[in-house]
């Protein structure tokens, strides 16, 4: 059953203001989020002298932008987590580790990439 709401343009209207939100809130609460998208600044313009094709040039930005979702889902959880107490639980630790495993990944994946596109 389909939840009752908004629909059509205001629908996307008003979920690009919560996603916009979203952005603001990682950016002024997450210093991760802060660095790490410094990183995609700094590396951005070189992938794009670096890449030999628009597949490279992809590939190589692309994997930055998923270092920048994963985050942007680690710090979610986190905050899920840390609203319901602030007293230790072992599901509560797992679950923010695995989030940053999950970056973990996300910023090995970008050396990988960038290896193997800079080496080709």
């Amino acid at each position: 059953m389909n939840k009752p709401g908004k629909q059509g343009i205001t629908r996307v209207i008003d979920a690009t203001g919560y996603s916009w939100a979203g952005l603001k809130a990682a950016f002024k609460n997450e210093a991760a989020f802060r660095q790490e998208l410094a990183l995609f600044i700094i590396l951005t313009p070189l992938a794009l002298w670096l890449g030999d094709s628009g597949v490279e040039r992809a590939l190589l930005i692309g994997s930055l932008f998923l270092v920048l979702i994963v985050e942007l889902f680690n710090s979610a959880i986190e905050a899920v987590v840390d609203r319901f107490g602030g007293e230790l639980h072992e599901l509560s630790g797992r679950a923010k580790d695995i989030g940053s495993a999950a970056v973990l990944v996300a910023i090995i994946n970008v050396f990988v990439v960038w290896l193997l596109v800079i080496a080709g």
